[in-house]
């Protein structure tokens, strides 16, 4: 059978050959045993709903199986054939181009070359999943194939629940991801229903197609690190920048450390993750050895070097080390997945790569108590360094709330706040989200380097255009804007489709993305899919990451990212999507994302300004009711621009008044 053949039969009528358990492919630890015997027998009717009744004797001993063995059914069995990889979109079967499109992004998605755990249908994160299981992929590859421009394909949970006649104007797809009722929001209660095969962990860009490797986050983390270092006031020139965690969107650090320009060590347990990233570019050296990290870092900082090294083991013992041997660390932070800390997103210390996981599936109540007193080795030596003068702040990834948890000196004196900041607190909130600054990111669908290097220069005109007329407020996020479009292509950001990624604000995406429209029109590129990472402006409720800097109260509140979903739907948005779960945990966050697809015409133009503008709009407003300088600055510039638009401004009581 041809590709295209393949994805328009969906599930198989005749069962495919078992497939052998492939060693080499980083897979998915095995999740904890928590389904009771009754729940078992409830896993296996539910996966056993997708086939036809002649296969369901053979298929239950093997999904049983997969139970036992992995914690979960993956169904291995119905994995597909072909390379697994973003074709150019004419590759794709189908009636509309929009839903090509979305076909195009999921298999970027679970390319092996981007996916953590391709296997596993699990993109980065640990857990962060585009479907529970391979009879949901071909399943939705296959209503895909089939959707017309009068349809819509809704998605609970990678679950395809079906094509419903709409129309032409509403969202192609659109995608739930973990939505469950708030008091059943635990982890616990993540690990039985994932195992149920009724709910998943979306993360951000996983679960709603729009993740374009560590590309993703390499542009946020340079300008983290670069205001980091400037926070400082110091140059980055032979700065140390110590961090952990190659997986995912975390193997985004070191590259970022380099086009920044300072020293980079991150520490990562995994041998398979750190290899890959090595041959990928994306880290310069991989030592095993903690002694000569040491000598090779003091040689680094001797000689002012630009250069980013993976050390295969644990943080803390590079911490602790560096404590011993007096290595000044100028910047530290922590991306590892402490969102999922008892599967796999954090490792103890002074135990094996192999018994973590082994003692994880076999015994998860000593894993935890290893994990937490890991945590409070790493906040003590971490304070130690933050004594001398080290800048630490956290990554949004749960580290000091799991550390505070555990029991970590990690509050403040009020013993209500964190000691450290969030890096959106002291960065990216006030310097960034506040004026509507945000990962605005497109992908080629022609698969073209070329049109890649086109699109590259299309943007660089635009945001040098902007900034001659550019208020002094947004001057510095022009300047490293441009400074990053102009050097996207040296630095061999691409894995998998040809992709960008740049941080803009409303008029800056919508600018893009309109001359995007019209070159598409000329046909001087083709198709073009615009999105943005959940860790935006307005997608993201989390109160302990993206609105962190939120300070009326509301922090806790998931109405933005709600509103936000619901408004991209109306607007104009190709598919839509809102999580449970990403980046800090299940439970701990509500998050949204759009997938947008421009093809050159007058509807999408109309599309792109009504929904661009409020995709981004609506998050300033928030932030601007909670009285953020920056916000109200952005709010004010937009009513001024777009007569439709007024916004309640607060007005701000002095100080002096409450003081009674």
């Amino acid at each position: 059978m041809t590709f295209q053949e393949q994805i328009q039969q969906g599930i198989p009528s005749a069962l495919p050959k078992i497939k052998p358990y492939e060693t080499d492919i980083n897979h998915a630890p095995k999740r904890k045993e928590i389904l009771s015997a009754e729940e078992k027998k409830l896993a296996l009717r539910n996966a056993l709903r997708y086939f036809e009744p002649q296969h369901h004797a053979e298929l239950v001993k093997e999904f049983s199986e997969e139970l036992e063995t992995y914690g979960r059914i993956y169904m291995y069995r119905f994995r597909p054939d072909y390379k697994m990889y973003a074709r150019p979109i004419a590759e794709y079967p189908g009636k509309c181009e929009q839903a090509k499109a979305i076909m195009l992004m999921i298999q970027n998605n679970l390319d092996y070359a981007v996916a953590q755990h391709p296997h596993e249908l699990i993109t980065y994160g640990g857990n962060g999943a585009v479907f529970q299981n391979w009879a949901q992929y071909l399943l939705t590859m296959h209503y895909l194939s089939e959707m017309t421009e009068e349809q819509t394909l809704t998605m609970y949970s990678g679950h395809p629940m079906g094509l419903f006649p709409s129309h032409k104007e509403a969202p192609r797809v659109v995608v739930t991801n973990g939505m469950v009722i708030p008091n059943y929001s635990k982890p616990d209660d993540w690990e039985k229903m994932n195992a149920l095969g009724v709910s998943q962990y979306g993360q951000m860009t996983a679960g709603s197609y729009m993740y374009i490797g560590p590309q993703g986050i390499v542009h946020g983390t340079t300008i983290t690190v670069l205001n980091g270092f400037r926070k400082i006031k110091r140059s980055p020139k032979g700065g140390l920048f110590v961090t952990s965690g190659l997986g995912g969107m975390s193997g985004a650090q070191p590259k970022a450390g380099n086009i920044a320009g300072c020293i980079t060590v991150c520490a990562e347990v995994n041998p398979k993750i750190t290899h890959i990233r090595h041959s990928q570019g994306w880290i310069n050296e991989v030592v095993e050895n903690i002694d000569e990290l040491v000598k090779r870092v003091a040689l680094a900082q001797a000689n002012k070097e630009s250069v980013s090294i993976g050390y295969l083991g644990n943080v803390v013992d590079v911490w602790e080390k560096f404590d011993e041997e007096n290595i000044h660390i100028d910047l530290g932070s922590d991306q590892t997945s402490l969102h999922n800390p008892w599967a796999g997103g954090y490792y103890p210390a002074d135990v094996s790569f192999e018994q973590a996981n082994e003692m994880m599936a076999t015994n998860p109540d000593l894993f935890k108590i290893k994990v937490q007193e890991t945590l409070r080795r790493h906040t003590n030596a971490i304070n130690k360094h933050t004594a001398r003068g080290t800048y630490f702040f956290d990554y949004g990834n749960a580290f000091l709330l799991e550390a505070s948890r555990a029991g970590a000196d990690v509050m403040a004196e009020n013993h209500i706040d964190f000691r450290y900041p969030s890096y959106v607190q002291d960065i990216m909130g006030p310097m960034c989200f506040d004026y509507g600054f945000g990962p605005f990111r497109w992908v080629c669908a022609s698969g073209k380097p070329e049109d890649l290097a086109k699109t590259d220069l299309i943007a660089c005109q635009v945001l040098e255009e902007m900034a001659k007329t550019a208020p002094k407020e947004i001057q510095q996020q022009m300047q490293d804007n441009i400074h990053w479009i102009k050097g996207a292509q040296e630095n061999k950001l691409v894995v998998g489709s040809q992709a960008r990624i740049l941080y803009a604000d409303a008029e800056g995406r919508v600018k893009i993305a309109e001359a995007f429209n019209q070159a598409i029109a000329k046909g001087e590129i083709g198709t073009i899919v615009l999105g943005r990472d959940h860790h935006d402006v307005s997608g993201t409720d989390s109160p302990y990451r993206e609105t962190s800097n939120i300070y009326d109260g509301s922090r806790f509140t998931a109405d933005m990212a709600i509103q936000n979903v619901i408004g991209d739907s109306f607007r104009g948005a190709t598919w839509v999507s809102i999580h449970n779960g990403g980046g800090v945990g299940w439970g701990e966050v509500i998050n949204g994302g759009f997938g947008m697809v421009l093809d050159g015409s007058k509807e999408a133009s109309r599309r792109l300004e009504s929904m661009l503008f409020w995709d981004v709009n609506n998050g300033i407003s928030r932030r601007s009711w909670a009285r953020n300088d920056g916000a109200l600055f952005a709010i004010k510039r937009a009513m001024e621009t777009q007569p439709l638009l007024k916004v309640t401004i607060p007005n701000i009581v002095a100080d002096n008044l409450l003081d009674f």
